[in-house]
């Protein structure tokens, strides 16, 4: 029995809130965990058994926060922000298929979609940056603004290797055009898009432009209370959703012993690895410098995706 148009488009959307809002939580808790356990620490224990409810906690504190606009900020703008920086990465999961059939919004050239919805936070840090009226905040805005410039050009080549080999820009079809041999046909391709994703994220080794170290806490110095909880949301909210992308371009989505039945099984626990290791750089490589980071960029990463996407034109000539 299918269900009105009206009534699927309100459980889709219900289905993705509920995910956008639970996924980067589990990924946040990992973190916790994950990172503890490396160091030879337990991590976070007093919220839950063994912890497992610290960001619940913490997002009860955040909320009794006082959300504080300085007097200097360009108010509207400084308050905009974190909606700005959070909203894409909500939009770029709906696009995001989990199977052939799980798949919340189905959009044609889907990949160009979710690359450019998920490069619009950059607009939510950059206009932190600017309206919060502080110096540090704006010296920080712009070092973001011009790394995540620098690493989307990389990890757009590396996604259109990929979308050359499957002959399609929709992800659904990547994900049907997937085969095993690509680990290795793509392999560069997959390194430049993950360590461009994290740059892109602004994780360690790349969190020059937010360290404490660098420039207080860049764009987010002078935000408190939600404000500044919906961008460490954003942070989590973007690693899920470039796991899930990189499942889905790299590692076949779904494919996997039984897909038809555990598709999304399949999607989900490819994804969580993909983000442990992401969280994992975290805690074994120490920061890099400004002046690195580009150099990273421009150097080698543009160069590799460049070679990727020549090596996959020849293969596709030949065995397409």
């Amino acid at each position: 029995m299918e269900l009105p148009l009206t009534v699927e488009i309100i459980l889709k959307a219900v289905v993705v809130l509920a995910a956008f809002l639970t996924l980067p939580l589990a990924i946040g808790q990992t973190e916790h965990k994950v990172m503890a356990h490396m160091q030879g620490r337990l991590g976070p224990m007093e919220a839950g058994p063994h912890g497992i409810a610290q960001l619940v906690a913490d997002g009860i504190k955040f909320v009794q926060k006082e959300d504080i606009t300085p007097a200097a900020a360009d108010r509207w703008v400084f308050r905009l922000a974190p909606a700005v920086a959070l909203i894409p990465y909500l939009i770029a999961l709906a696009a995001i298929p989990w199977s052939a059939a799980w798949v919340a919004a189905d959009v044609p050239a889907s990949l160009l979609f979710v690359l450019a919805v998920s490069s619009i936070g950059i607009f939510g840090t950059l206009m932190a940056g600017w309206g919060s009226g502080n110096k540090y905040s704006l010296v920080g805005g712009m070092r973001a603004g011009a790394q995540l410039v620098s690493y989307e050009l990389p990890m757009v080549l590396a996604a259109a290797s990929v979308a050359m080999a499957a002959g399609t820009l929709s992800l659904t079809g990547i994900a049907q055009a997937w085969s095993w041999w690509w680990l290795v046909w793509q392999l560069p391709g997959a390194l430049v898009f993950l360590i461009a994703a994290v740059a892109e994220l602004q994780r360690v080794p790349f969190d020059a432009p937010i360290a404490d170290a660098e420039v207080v806490f860049g764009p987010y110095t002078e935000y408190s209370g939600l404000g500044f909880a919906f961008f460490l949301l954003a942070e989590y909210a973007g690693i899920v959703v470039m796991s899930l992308l990189f499942t889905v371009l790299f590692l076949g989505g779904w494919s996997g012993p039984f897909a038809d039945t555990l598709g999304p099984v399949w999607t989900l626990l490819k994804a969580t690895l993909v983000a442990i290791l992401i969280l994992w750089l975290r805690i074994a490589w120490p920061r890099v410098r400004e002046d690195q980071l580009q150099r990273l960029a421009w150097t080698v990463l543009v160069p590799l995706a460049l070679v990727q996407l020549a090596l996959t034109g020849v293969g596709v000539v030949i065995w397409g």
